[in-house]
């Protein structure tokens, strides 16, 4: 035992001096802030008028576009369009737009610019232009028709509501809103995480493993520790990288996230949000448009900390669990190689497996039911990804525990096949190896 902490202490030590694990570390929160802070802006800053748009409408239509918020459109009585085109510049306008006097015919208008004109600004002025003509014949027919107050009657028919989803909690009994989009892009992100996670730093013990036995390093190690202690001790340590790498992570990015929280919101009290009560009146005296604080308030209202907490608890056992079932198959295959180029005949099938597992993970998000959400998330290959998509919808105690307690049992099974291999394969050089040569070292009676 002793010989296997000397192992995980080099391991660990070795990589977190790096300034690859210093960057990375510090570099993730750093983006995540910025992200973060990114969304925050665009949910509560207030749009200002950026652009200036002059309008010469020939046609009987009677302001074809209204303005917005960020956009103004200034009509041009008796104006001439080549001229403002070539006075675009000097009058200070973003672009000028023609509406010419047959648009109910020609169906056609131009929009002119010394730019180029997003999508979404040619989009909107197309649709109102559209919308108007459209209502323009379309009032000319109930004319016909003759069938008096049709189009209000008509209007009175569409009704939109609100849908607001609420979760039985287990231990209090009480239902408390929570938001389906929130709970999805919790589970996808964290299974995102777990995929990238696992891919990571399996790879590096493969490599770990491939560049000690091309350096004929490992000959003297096994001199003086038998190869499945070598082999435990470079996974453990690498996991140890990992586990202290999110650990800082989840610090710096609740740090972050609280202080943007403050900076954005300082007279706003969360557990005012989560409560939802008299957002009209918090909204006046934040100067916070009231939408988006519904917004807020159900973000605020899903990621309690109860949930939190437990979900970041179920993170940490899948990655350590998904961790150590990959990084023992991983280390299996370096150890079976002469270099990086012949890994990718056994990695390709495990990369698959993931990938697999993270697209059941988007699949399992539209229906956590299903037959394929229960299995997927049993399966110890998929469980890792699988099974945190589908927390957030909730799981029943035994399937979660049966999950977790398959998990670590096939992870004690592979480590003692992937032992066997490691143990031949290890101090093996100049054979390309095979499954049929894996087959051979696994029934292998030592």
């Amino acid at each position: 035992m002793n010989k296997i902490l000397i192992i995980i202490q080099r391991e660990f030590f070795t990589r977190v001096k790096k300034k690859t694990f210093i960057v990375l570390t510090v570099a993730v929160p750093i983006l995540f802030a910025a992200f973060y802070a990114f969304l925050m802006w665009m949910m509560l800053s207030k749009d200002t008028e950026t652009r200036k748009i002059a309008v010469i409408n020939e046609s009987s239509i009677e302001a074809p576009v209204k303005s917005t918020d960020y956009t103004k459109y200034n009509y041009i009585e008796n104006a001439d369009f080549e001229t403002e085109k070539n006075n675009l510049v000097k009058n200070g306008y973003y672009a000028v737009l023609y509406v010419p006097k047959d648009i109910m015919n020609k169906k056609e208008a131009e929009l002119f610019s010394d730019k180029q004109v997003p999508m979404d600004l040619k989009g909107f002025v197309k649709d109102q232009i559209s919308s108007k003509i459209e209502r323009i014949k379309r009032d000319l027919v109930l004319s016909e028709v003759g069938i008096p107050d049709l189009e209000k009657r008509l209007a009175e028919t569409k009704t939109r509501i609100h849908l607001k989803t609420l979760k039985l909690d287990e231990n209090s009994g009480e239902a408390k809103e929570s938001s389906s989009e929130i709970l999805s892009i919790i589970g996808i992100a964290g299974g995102f995480v777990i995929y990238f996670f696992i891919l990571m730093y399996c790879t590096q013990v493969m490599r770990g493993v491939i560049e000690e036995k091309s350096n004929r390093i490992v000959e003297v190690i096994v001199s003086s520790v038998k190869p499945f202690q070598l082999m435990m001790g470079k996974i453990i340590g690498i996991a140890l990288v990992g586990l202290v790498q999110f650990l800082i992570w989840i610090i710096l990015i609740l740090g972050i996230v609280f202080a943007a929280q403050l900076f954005f919101m300082p007279d706003i009290d969360v557990e005012t949000l989560r409560q939802g009560a008299n957002l009209g009146q918090l909204a006046v005296t934040s100067n916070v448009d009231i939408e988006q604080l519904k917004i807020v308030s159900n973000i605020a209202k899903t990621l309690d900390p109860a949930f939190l907490s437990n979900y970041l608890l179920a993170f940490i056992f899948y990655f350590i669990g998904g961790y150590l079932l990959y990084a023992a198959l991983f280390a299996a295959i370096g150890a079976a190689v002469d270099n990086e180029t012949e890994t990718q005949q056994f990695m390709t099938p495990l990369a698959i497996v993931l990938v697999i597992a993270l697209y059941m993970g988007f699949g399992v998000m539209r229906n956590p039911e299903s037959d394929m959400a229960f299995w997927a998330s049993i399966i110890p290959f998929t469980s890792p990804i699988v099974m945190l998509v589908r927390i957030p919808f909730g799981v029943p105690t035994i399937e979660l525990i049966s999950s977790m307690g398959i998990l670590i049992g096939s992870f004690v099974g592979l480590t003692w096949l992937s032992g066997k291999i490691y143990r031949i394969g290890i101090l093996m050089y100049g054979k390309k190896v095979t499954y049929k040569e894996l087959w051979k070292w696994i029934r292998y009676k030592h």
